[in-house]
Parts: C-alpha cells; sequence; structure tokens
C-alpha cells in the first residue's frame, strides 16, 4: 500500500495551482492552499483554508513566486519544506536538489547540479552540468543554464534566457526574458536583451 505525503501549499495564486498539479503528479496528497487572501473559494477542488495561522505544522510546499517571499516565509513557518520535483524530470544521479525546492514538469538537470534549498526551477528550462542555483534562486519556463553557471541568491533568470558557460549571475540580479547573458552579470542588477556588461 501506497502512502502519500500529506501537504499544504503556501500560495493559491497561479503558480500555487501549478505546483498543487505537480506535486499530485509527483506523489504528494495535497489537502489545501493556505493564502493571505483567503477566505477565496477552493481551487481546484481543494479549500482555501485560511492564511498562514491555519497552518498546522505539517509539510508545506511554499507555492509563492516571489523568491524572497518564498524565503521569509520559510522562516516564520518552520516545518518541513518537501522536495518537489515532477516525475518528467530528467535528473542526473549525481545532481543535487535541497529542501523546500521545486522542479517543475520537462526540466533537465545535468550532472552536478545543485539546486538549492527554495529554489524553484519552472517548466522545460535546461540546468546543465555543474550549474549552481543558490538559495531562492528562480528559473523561469524554457531558460537554458549552460555548464558551470552560478546563479545567486534569490536571483531571477526570465523565460528563454540562455546563460553561456561558466558565467556568474550575482545574487537578487534580474534578467530579463529571452536575453543572451555572455558575461558576468553582478549582484543585484537587472539586465535584458544581450547582456554583455
Amino acid at each position: 500500500m501506497v502512502i502519500l505525503m500529506r501537504v499544504l501549499i503556501l500560495g493559491a495564486g497561479g503558480h500555487g495551482r501549478a505546483v498543487c498539479e505537480a506535486a499530485r503528479d509527483a506523489g504528494f496528497d495535497p489537502h489545501g492552499f493556505l493564502d493571505a487572501r483567503a477566505p477565496l473559494p477552493p481551487m481546484l477542488g481543494l479549500p482555501v483554508l485560511g492564511d498562514e495561522a491555519a497552518h498546522d505544522g505539517g509539510p508545506l510546499l511554499i507555492a509563492l513566486g516571489g523568491n524572497r517571499l518564498r524565503l521569509e516565509a520559510a522562516a516564520r513557518l518552520a516545518c518541513p519544506l518537501p522536495v518537489l520535483l515532477h516525475p518528467s524530470v530528467i535528473r542526473a544521479r549525481s545532481a543535487e536538489v535541497a529542501e523546500g525546492a521545486v522542479v517543475m514538469p520537462r526540466v533537465v538537470l545535468g550532472a552536478l547540479a545543485r539546486i538549492g534549498r527554495l529554489a524553484l526551477v519552472n517548466t522545460g528550462a535546461i540546468i546543465e552540468h555543474d550549474v549552481v542555483l543558490e538559495e531562492g534562486a528562480h528559473v523561469a519556463p524554457g531558460a537554458v543554464l549552460c555548464g558551470g553557471v552560478r546563479v545567486g541568491a534569490r536571483a531571477m533568470i526570465g523565460p528563454g534566457v540562455v546563460v553561456a558557460p561558466n558565467i556568474v549571475i550575482g545574487a537578487d540580479a534580474v534578467v530579463g526574458a529571452g536575453a543572451a547573458v555572455l558575461a558576468d552579470v553582478p549582484p543585484g542588477a537587472v539586465v535584458a536583451g544581450r547582456s554583455t556588461p
């Protein structure tokens, strides 16, 4: 008999609904959402139980799109933070995924890739060999991080971005949609298009 892990999902917005579907695919048993905007109608057949005060202390999938918001929520709600790894992910045996990270459908995780705590790797992204995503980083759908790239804490890599090998993206940096990143990006910088700082 298979026993599914019961989880609550923090965030009932679009990202929360995507996480709910991925969690079901991965064998979790979501039993409700938490959201500061409660009361809200049921989402995907699950109740919105209230805000964080309704948390039962059990395992929680933090489905907040804001990188800093995910980390702050985890600090407030000391609880188990399971890894959500969609079953369609292609994962090298040596790839590591830390607690609370969410890896969505059709992602590729290459050899020795390291996905940090509460990082988010969105649909169809390619994380090549030796890439490091630090805590709370977000790689948007369809982005490609070539070998040896390092993405700092809370940085945001936009949809369709391509990052050349061995580039360093600083903490809290934002790389806009469709950019080709050919040089390091300083911490806190916002870049778009063909960024060659």
